[in-house]
């Protein structure tokens, strides 16, 4: 069957897609759910501290627990209603039991991830670098949807991401620092170092200037990890992609009056996207840059 993969790019692209479709319905948990059991830490840790909390008041929620169910009637979804995309579209986006619209954001992020994936097998090919990059791209994805959520990027998911990137880089074959990924081990190093203070450096001198906090620590752990996945060299144009295309957007909302000033724009997402696209096309963009000044 790998030999069959290694073989038929069509193949392994196509099995790729079905498989980011499977692991799009994992994430619509992980987005919905996380959130949650942080929640419940923080306050099981908040009830400790004042002497309130009881063992066991609270019955298991988990990635796992309970079993996924219909949030108006509590019905199970069976494992035939949780087929990715296509049971939405034959129990045309109702609970199956009580007909309670559902949600087009769970068939939306499976394709989204379905997608996603089948364009990094087609960009690297059969190999350790798509899958790599196939890890990064659905970690992006969750971390994406939380924080347009929630405002948060847990650590749960910055730091195993972070460390999965240096891990990439120091067991996997890599292009040595002239290919995508993975990234030779001393430019996941220090792009790690550099994601994490460079953003570090701008949250402490806007907060100096103005004295608010311009973003918070989990924009500096995702741009750290990112530096760890694409190597130092990527840094520059993932900030300046997600700046970009943040500072468009903000404006825009705000013109169309969509959104307050006063309330903060999640970061994440456009270092997120930014990261994604420099994954997939950034060497090549670096390389014609440097070439304009290579002496001819």
């Amino acid at each position: 069957m790998l030999e069959l993969l290694s073989s038929s790019a069509p193949l392994f692209i196509g099995c790729c897609a079905v498989l980011g479709l499977l692991v799009g319905s994992f994430l619509n948990v992980v987005i919905y759910r996380l959130p949650l059991m942080l929640q419940r830490s923080w306050r099981r840790e908040c009830q400790e501290l004042a002497g309130t909390w009881v063992a066991d008041e609270e019955p298991a929620f988990n990635l796992v627990m309970p079993r996924s169910a219909c949030p108006n009637c509590k019905a199970p979804i069976t494992a035939l209603q949780n087929i990715p995309v296509l049971s939405y579209l034959l129990l045309r986006g109702r609970c199956a039991r009580c007909k309670t619209p559902i949600s087009p954001r769970y068939p939306l992020i499976e394709l989204l991830t379905g997608v996603a994936s089948a364009v990094v097998a087609w960009k690297f090919g059969y190999g350790a670098a798509a899958l790599a990059a196939l890890v990064l791209t659905w970690f992006l994805v969750a971390l994406t949807c939380i924080d347009l959520d929630t405002q948060l990027l847990p650590d749960s998911l910055t730091l195993p991401l972070l460390w999965l990137g240096l891990f990439a880089a120091l067991v996997l074959p890599g292009a040595q620092g002239h290919g995508p990924l993975p990234v030779d081990l001393r430019s996941a190093v220090i792009g790690a170092i550099a994601g994490y203070l460079s953003l570090w450096s701008v949250y402490q001198a806007f907060r100096l200037a103005t004295g608010k906090e311009g973003m918070g620590y989990g924009d500096f752990k995702l741009l750290a990890a990112l530096g760890a996945w694409l190597g130092w060299q990527m840094l520059l144009p993932i900030v300046l992609g997600a700046a970009g295309v943040g500072a468009v957007t903000g404006i825009a909302l705000i013109a169309f009056r969509r959104h307050d000033r006063g309330v903060p724009i999640a970061f994440g997402p456009f270092l997120a996207a930014a990261g994604w696209i420099m994954l997939l096309v950034g060497h090549e963009l670096v390389d014609r840059y440097l070439a304009l000044y290579a002496p001819h």
